[in-house]
């Protein structure tokens, strides 16, 4: 409405050229050069109106061209309506209309922030003791620099209050709930979005902002788990002044000085004496930091830290350490959290049902260490147990997440819009990996957990794991057939047998790869899929000790198509799981169907990567459910690379099942008549803990090209690929 009265006001005449009346040959040229001189003087003021100018930004919010003391005054009459406390049920079905949105081609929301204005109430008191603060106007202007953006109110699918509500602390609650409710857009706060980053005040602390909103989207940096809105609601961090003010090279990955460190001043008591106690126990490894109380005058406080009179530079110090504490305190959002993550140190975050800022995309685990509160005795010892090379990618991934995620209130408010408009145009959304994975290890056209090239360098081959307990004579023909293979670059035989020493090295046969033996301290299946050191290829030929029918060019073949799809389980033999309807449960199906979704590993190309989610990072108990039942170590795997990837297997080549002459049913796991039912319990069992079915299914395989042409053996590449 302020805008309209503005272009009401313009210079233009309302009278236009049809009602100049007829006049004489010389009035009427006087009138004519009299209009041109205007006119021109008209043009020239629009040119000098409109064209970029490259001293003055042109963004609506900027704090220099516009102030909170030049907007349009609004006073609160007391009666005035508030809106309700805030509908705790509300999720984007219920409380959101998107419809609103629409359909656009570039699946982007159009958002729409309200003109600055000045409300008081009755007697001229502000609603807020600050007004615009800073972080706020930051906010709003890199809003309204966005695509995201529109200034056509009738085309908004979500506003934007200019109402700082940022800091609680600043704000009466009522006034600024019926300043709210007065908004023209406003109704009950549907598809309003405010951003708050402190909530609740003394002596509860609510972890949501106590002004009645109705039923707006609340971004917020202190929601604990009563209080957030899954689905709805964005967590959001509690951004730190010193961003703007400390710029903090980033620091390569690796050991630090200190190997925990905790910054914060206003903890409670007993948490500082728990940390003293850990500090008393492990020394130098420990640094417990206060404020300062002794600084010379006109140093800040906020920059500095102490130790027994010793004064460390803050945040500075942070980046010293490889674990930093980051404790609850009056509220449980911390701007620690960020310092912690710009310093490139992994945040040790204790503060029970916190909702993590941004924790509906970003995947904490990979950043962070969360311990309860009630572990923190606990916590050195859990710490120490992290490997070193885990330690580092967390350091780095923790980099990451400032840089692109808390580095400024526009990385905020930037990332909230693009939650919200993921919701809202779910098949356009970022996938997992655009929103964890930094961009050194993004490729623009592979989607694989791997982080690989399209193709893996021919140069290294693969290696060859083969199981094997006491059959010494199908392990011998294994070894020796899959020595023809080219691309072979080293044989790993481990040997499950504990009571059995493996045979003496003047048997084994004279192959020309390197031929490396591992004992297990265990009978387990999962010991296949250990990472073991002697891997040093990217491929992996899984590969049982009876699986002598396959041909070198069978296996070679397989080879180059695990180049062509690196993130895929690649085998032979195929196998589906169907649903059971009158079951009411999953029943593995065995080779003769048109269908596969998954693939045996008793010989089977997989990336390396594999064996260690399969060893450290497999899902509740279903590593020891294998080891205790002897079974369905590939179902697992197959469930694991499909959870991983979204993607099937591959089959290749048209054999369907692994024939085995010497085999009898005591030798052979796969010959016993519970076979199939077993098999079919591990699937319900493993779909159970996943809490979900990852299994794929497809309806193709792949096979050289000339494998079926009638052309000569000898002019195709794999002539020898076998037969069912």
């Amino acid at each position: 409405m302020v805008r309209l009265s503005m272009c009401a006001s313009g210079k233009y005449s309302s009278r236009g050229p049809a009602l100049i009346p007829r006049m004489k040959t010389k009035h009427r040229i006087y009138y004519i050069t009299l209009f041109s001189v205007v006119l021109l003087g008209l043009i020239a003021t629009g040119m000098f109106q409109f064209w970029p100018h490259s001293i003055e930004s042109t963004a609506d919010w900027g704090l220099d061209r516009r102030s909170v003391h030049d907007a349009p005054l609004i006073r609160l009459p007391v009666a005035n309506p508030i809106p309700e406390r805030g509908d705790l049920s509300c999720r984007m079905h219920t409380c959101f209309d998107v419809y609103r949105c629409g359909y656009n081609p570039k699946n982007r929301i159009k958002v729409y922030i309200y003109p600055l204005q000045r409300f008081v109430d009755e007697v001229g008191v502000p609603i807020s003791s600050t007004g615009l603060s800073r972080e706020y106007n930051d906010l709003l202007s890199a809003i309204s620099d966005s695509e995201f953006y529109t200034d056509d109110v009738t085309r908004a699918c979500l506003f934007v209050p200019s109402i700082d509500v940022l800091n609680q602390n600043s704000l009466r609650i009522r006034e600024t709930a019926q300043a709210l409710a007065m908004l023209p857009r406003w109704d009950k706060g549907m598809n309003h979005l405010l951003f708050n980053m402190l909530p609740g005040g003394p002596p509860d602390y609510n972890t949501a902002l106590d002004v009645p909103r109705d039923r707006a989207l609340l971004a917020g940096g202190g929601f604990s788990t009563w209080t957030y809105r899954q689905g709805y609601d964005v967590s959001i961090p509690v951004y730190s002044p010193l961003s703007a003010d400390v710029e903090l090279p980033e620091r390569q990955p690796g050991p630090r000085r200190y190997f925990i460190l905790s910054s914060q001043t206003a903890i409670h008591r007993e948490y500082r004496a728990e940390l003293e106690r850990l500090k008393e126990e492990n020394g130098e490894a420990l640094l417990l930091l206060d404020k300062c109380s002794n600084l010379s005058q006109g140093v800040a406080s906020a920059r500095k830290r102490c130790y027994k009179g010793q004064v460390f530079d803050y945040p500075q110090i942070l980046q010293e350490s490889s674990f930093c504490v980051v404790l609850r305190g009056a509220r449980l959002g911390q701007a620690t959290l960020s310092d912690v993550l710009q310093a490139g140190c992994v945040p040790v975050i204790l503060a029970d049902s916190y909702i993590l800022p941004f924790s509906e995309v970003l995947d904490w685990k990979r950043a962070s260490v969360v311990i309860p509160e009630e572990k923190l005795p606990e916590m050195y010892t859990i710490l120490k147990s992290i490997p070193h090379r885990q330690v580092e990618e967390m350091q780095r991934q923790a980099r990451w997440f400032w840089d692109a995620y808390f580095s400024s209130m526009k990385a905020i408010g930037m990332t909230t819009l693009q939650i919200i408009n993921d919701r809202i145009y779910p098949y356009a959304a970022r996938t997992y990996e655009q929103w964890n994975n930094p961009p050194l290890v993004k490729w623009s056209s592979v989607n694989s957990p791997l982080f690989l090239p399209l193709i893996p360098p021919r140069s290294p081959g693969f290696t060859a794991v083969v199981l094997t307990y006491d059959r010494i004579e199908s392990l011998f023909r294994v070894i020796t057939e899959i020595s023809k293979v080219p691309s072979l670059a080293k044989l790993l035989v481990v040997w499950n047998n504990q009571n059995k020493s493996p045979p003496e090295d003047s048997l084994w046969p004279k192959i020309a790869a390197p031929l490396k033996v591992v004992r297990t301290k265990e009978n387990k299946l999962s010991n296949r899929f250990f990472p073991y050191d002697e891997i040093e290829t990217e491929a992996v030929l899984a590969i049982d000790d009876d699986i002598i029918m396959l041909t070198s060019d069978e296996l070679q073949f397989g080879y180059e198509v695990w180049r062509e799809f690196p993130d895929r389980l690649v085998g032979y033999p195929g196998r589906l799981h169907l649903w059971d309807h009158e079951m009411g449960k999953w029943k593995y199906e065995s080779e003769w169907t048109n269908e596969v979704s998954m693939v045996l590993t008793g010989a089977a190309f997989y990336h390396k990567y594999f064996n260690y989610l399969y060893t450290y990072k497999m899902p509740g108990d279903i590593k020891n459910w294998v080891d205790a039942h002897m079974n369905c170590e590939d179902i697992a795997m197959n469930f694991l690379v499909a959870n991983i990837t979204g993607k099937a297997p591959i089959k290749v080549t048209p054999r369907k099942k692994f024939k085995c002459p010497e085999c009898t049913a005591i030798d052979g796991l796969s010959l016993d008549q519970t076979h199939m039912v077993e098999r079919s319990e591990c699937i319900n069992k493993f779909a159970s803990v996943f809490g979900t079915m990852p299994l794929k299914v497809v309806e193709h395989r792949a096979d050289p090209v000339l494998y079926k042409d009638d052309f000569p053996e000898k002019l195709k590449s794999f002539p020898n690929i076998g037969s069912l």
